[in-house]
């Protein structure tokens, strides 16, 4: 069998002998050595681009708003980071080592018509976040240019107005690939450092300084109370990128090599998100001072500054932001697991679409509808469907085929990961478990503990029943298949 090419004079193309139509195309095919050039910079660029933006800022001050003061509520936020760090790194191992996206390196745990499980439950969820993000997006136009022409004000179609055009200039860098995410994201990090910090700036300048904006006191009076808002919260936070830690292969499969996506993630995911959580807490903490009243909304903040300048200031820097994560977060990874379903019909662009069309119809208003419903609803929520997934795919690559995978078999049937009619009943019933598991609290108002840790619920028991089931029965990597490291024409090593 002639394995897949990665010579750039020889496109990939079908071949029966080498891989099923089902289950390759150009975009699913492993990243060939000429075009991996992210380097620690442009993932460094990438959490920071993807940090900075409206929900990461709504997640820092609802903690706020929940009774927390700033301290707690970095800490908080810190600890959640550095947990979601460890199974980021872990799965993106495999994207940089053999170049291939999610879609096809959770074909390895799941089996090559089974993968499509998990890629389609974090697809829709990455589907509910693009709608959320081009509904805020729209939003903070309408916001801005009310203030800019507060005649708008009272036509309630400017804002479905704002918001479809928002959409429609997602749908327009989707339309030009994932390269002009990179160049996108390289220009404007810096950029939405320099306009944070502006704001921030802003803030403490109607505050009176940094003392009245960060004088609001905890509101938990006693230990239990607090940890009662603390488990939950810490379970948002690590929900919050359960989904990049699921699909970060998509974007490490275009590495330099395996140090530039370990140190760029190490040092841009916890540093981004607590900076910019720290300014959303402070701006959060300052709207007690300067309004009465901790505006947890930086959309709603920014409504109460009835100024061109600082209105045209936020108008940027937030489309900037909600722009980069809504195609860096929520349209690269569906893409590729809408086009894992039929890669003969549906190239990344189609994918796109799709994306963009069933983030439509999930009704981003509701999901957004007060605090409650995004913090201990939606977030919480969906980590309970995903933590299960990535102790499947952990407890696989890492425990089971010590990060050895043939690259040949995850685009074929029959190989190494065929299992049962290409469906691995091991993942399914570890899958099932884990889900069951951690969101039976909300059935079972005295198991609501285990929905308030849903995530970490679902991983583990996911992990364990994984391998406890492979141990009792055939494990994957003795079933007669031979792994091999890395399989091409290119000689691409092992990173």
């Amino acid at each position: 069998m002639m394995p897949l090419t990665t010579d750039c004079r020889a496109p990939y193309t079908a071949s029966d002998t080498v891989h099923d139509a089902r289950f390759f195309n150009e975009d699913l095919a492993p990243t060939p050595p000429q075009r991996r050039t992210w380097t620690t910079y442009n993932y460094i660029a990438l959490w920071f681009s993807m940090s900075m933006e409206v929900t990461t800022y709504m997640l820092a001050s609802s903690l706020i708003a929940g009774g927390m003061n700033w301290k707690q509520a970095i800490g908080t936020i810190l600890l959640g980071n550095l947990i979601v760090l460890l199974p980021m790194l872990l799965n993106a191992h495999a994207g940089s080592k053999y170049g291939i996206p999610f879609p096809v390196f959770v074909r390895a745990s799941f089996g090559t018509r089974g993968a499509n499980i998990p890629a389609i439950l974090r697809a829709l969820v990455a589907c509910g976040w693009f709608g959320i993000q081009s509904w805020l997006g729209g939003q903070a136009i309408f916001a801005m240019l009310n203030v800019l022409w507060p005649q708008t004000a009272s036509h309630a179609g400017v804002l479905w107005a704002c918001f479809l055009s928002f959409w429609l200039l997602n749908m327009f860098v989707v339309w030009n690939g994932v390269e002009s995410i990179r160049i996108l994201q390289s220009f404007s990090a810096p950029f939405m450092v320099i306009m944070s910090l502006t704001l921030l700036f802003w803030m403490w300048h109607k505050a009176g300084g940094f003392g009245p904006m960060l004088s609001a006191p905890s509101k938990f009076h006693s230990t239990g109370d607090f940890l009662k808002f603390f488990f939950p919260s810490l379970t948002a936070m690590v929900g919050y990128w359960a989904t990049l830690s699921l699909n970060i292969p998509d974007f490490t499969r275009y590495a330099k090599n395996q140090d530039a996506q370990i140190l760029g993630q190490s040092l841009g995911l916890p540093v981004a998100m607590t900076l910019y959580s720290f300014i959303g807490i402070a701006c959060t903490s300052a709207s007690v001072a300067i309004f009465g009243e901790p505006i947890w909304s930086p959309i709603t903040l920014l409504g109460k500054f009835h100024q061109p300048f600082v209105a045209f200031l936020a108008l940027i820097a937030l489309l900037v932001a909600t722009l980069n994560v809504n195609i860096g977060a929520n349209v690269v990874s569906p893409s590729n697991d809408f086009s894992n379903l039929a890669p003969r019909y549906i190239s990344f662009r189609t994918g796109g679409l799709i994306t963009g069309f069933l983030g439509l119809a999930m009704m981003p208003w509701k999901l957004m509808s007060s605090f409650g419903s995004y913090i201990f609803g939606w977030l919480i929520g969906y980590s309970g469907l995903l933590g299960p997934v990535a102790g499947i795919m952990i407890a696989d690559y890492f425990v089971l085929r010590r990060t050895r995978l043939d690259v040949d078999s995850l685009y074929r049937r029959n190989g190494a990961y065929e299992y049962s009619h290409g469906i691995n009943p091991r993942a399914l019933v570890a899958l099932a478990a884990g889900v069951v598991v951690a969101l039976i609290g909300l059935v079972i108002p005295p198991l609501r503990f285990l929905y308030d840790y849903a995530w970490f619920v679902g991983f583990f028991v996911a992990f364990a029943i994984y391998l406890l089931l492979a141990i009792a029965t055939v494990p994957p990597r003795l079933s007669g298949q031979t792994e091999r490291p890395h399989v091409s024409s290119g000689d691409v090593k092992e990173r």
